[in-house]
Formats: structure tokens, C-alpha cells, sequence
């Protein structure tokens, strides 16, 4: 830190050495917010093993209002699922409509994906977290090494990510007359309702799985149907405290049922229909 203040207050150029100041406050912010957050969560794992405000004050040297205060100050806990900084939703694209092969197709994103988005947009600002979003094009190239990265996108619109979710020996797609997701444990088959009987219902899948480079991972969502994706944002919109008190920021897949209105796409309902498989490593 005495190191980066020398860096910029010896910055010859006036212009410079004010945006060296902007840009190391900035990055302070970051950390300042990301250390409240992790006070927050102290101190509430703390009261959950019994410990009074009482006892955590005198142990924190502060008063046991204080204490108070700070178990509410800061963003909640379960920030720390999507990550620490600005974060980056990869959403699959698809080849644009009546593109030959020769004419090197622009990727266009689907509603429902637009949809997510907005969603998640909205749900990480409420926890003090920014978010862009950015188009896998249709050769389905994606960097996974990276951090604060969620990606949207089915196996069939990228064989990367479909070679990731290979490793994953709980929750798998297959397909034979129709995509779908299956238990390899339970040997459960999810097919979305929207092929058995044409209902407004659909599966998606959630996990957080490894990146390419072994230094991190990746948040994967995607459903059977671009649909399914939302049910599964919808799920986190209504669960994260609870599911982030399960995971933390490790390695899992579940799946998602849900049901939607089949006029506005709107998702009304999501529930979880497998276990929390946690994954070695």
C-alpha cells in the first residue's frame, strides 16, 4: 500500500498523477467494501455459534451497539458468490437468422437471455456489485479464466463449456428424441415439460465449476430451454442467503425446476429438485 502512494504522489505529470489517484481510490473502494463484507459475515457466523453481542464486543474492543451496526454495515454475505468486482455475464449467441455459412454470421442473444441479464443486473447492484454482459459468438469461444465470470449458454452452443460440464459426474444433458438433464446418481431423468406436453415448465442447471487454467472457478447456468436459464435466476433472486450459506464459493451443481407464463415469459415460480452435489477439489 506505502508503495502505491509513493508510486502515484511521484507521478511527474500533474494530468497523470490525478488519474494514478482516481484509479488507486478506486481499487481501495474495492477493498474497503470486500472487507465489510467479510466483517459482516464474521461476525454473523460468529452469533451463529452462539457467541452474544456482548461477548463479540468486548472481544472486538467496541461497544455493543457497534457491534450491531456493524453486523448490518457492508454488503451481505452472500456477495461473495458472484465475486469481488465488476462482473462479466457471458450470454450464447446464435447464428443470425438467414446468414450463410460464407458470410461470417453476427451472434444474436435470445430474449429470455436478455432477460437473465436484466435480472441478475439487478440482483448484484442490490449487493453493491456492477455487471456487463458480453456475446459468446457462435463458434462458442469463451474464456472461462476468469474472475467474477458467470456464463449462459447451453452445452450444444459451445463445446468448451460442454467439455467442462464433462467433469461434472452428478448433473449431466443428454440427448436422444429431445435434450434433457439427468441424475447420474439417482439415474433421474428431468425433461422439460415443454416436449413431454407442451406446458410452460422447464429444468436448468446451476453449478459453480473449474476454470480451464486450474486457478479458479466459474458461476454456469443454462437450461434445457433458453427458459430454464430464467428459472434458475429466479431461483437465485429468491434463495442466494440460503444457498450461499450451503456452497460458499465452492464447487457444486443442483438443478432447477420451474414454471412461467407462457405469454410474457415471466418465471413464476422456481424450486430445487436435486441435492447440492459438492464437487471434490
Amino acid at each position: 500500500m506505502h508503495d502505491d502512494m509513493k508510486r502515484v504522489a511521484e507521478t511527474a505529470v500533474p494530468v497523470e498523477r490525478a488519474k494514478a489517484a482516481i484509479d488507486l481510490m478506486a481499487t481501495y473502494q474495492g477493498w474497503v467494501l470486500e472487507l465489510s463484507r467479510i466483517r459482516r459475515e464474521a461476525i454473523e457466523e460468529a452469533q451463529a455459534s452462539g457467541m452474544t453481542q456482548a461477548e463479540i464486543a468486548a472481544k472486538l474492543g467496541v461497544s455493543r451497539g457497534r457491534v450491531g451496526q456493524l453486523a448490518s454495515a457492508g454488503p451481505p454475505p452472500e456477495r461473495a458468490f458472484f465475486g469481488t468486482d465488476l462482473v462479466t455475464v457471458s450470454l450464447g449467441g446464435k447464428p443470425e437468422a438467414g446468414k450463410g455459412p460464407d458470410e461470417n454470421p453476427s451472434a444474436v442473444v435470445v430474449q429470455e437471455d436478455l432477460d437473465n441479464f436484466e435480472h441478475l443486473r439487478k440482483l448484484l447492484g442490490s449487493m453493491k456489485l456492477e455487471a456487463q454482459y458480453e456475446v459468446i459468438p457462435p463458434t462458442g469461444i469463451v474464456n472461462l479464466n476468469r474472475d467474477n465470470h458467470v456464463v449462459i449458454c447451453g452445452p450444444r452452443l459451445s463445446p468448451i463449456v460442454a467439455q467442462v460440464l464433462e467433469g461434472d459426474d452428478n448433473l449431466r444433458f443428454e440427448k436422444d428424441r429431445a435434450w434433457h438433464l439427468l441424475d447420474q446418481r439417482t439415474g433421474e431423468e428431468f425433461r422439460s415439460p415443454m416436449d413431454e406436453d407442451g406446458s410452460a415448465g422447464d429444468f436448468g442447471y446451476l453449478g459453480r465449476l473449474p476454470r480451464l487454467d486450474g486457478r479458479g472457478t466459474f458461476l454456469y447456468i443454462a437450461g434445457i430451454h433458453a427458459i430454464g436459464a430464467n428459472g434458475v435466476v429466479h431461483y437465485l433472486e429468491h434463495n442466494l442467503a440460503e444457498l450461499y450459506r450451503e456452497v460458499r464459493t465452492r464447487r457444486f451443481s443442483t438443478l432447477i425446476s420451474c414454471r412461467y407464463n407462457p405469454e410474457t415469459l415471466e418465471v413464476l415460480e422456481s424450486r430445487r429438485v436435486t441435492p447440492l452435489y459438492r464437487h471434490e477439489g
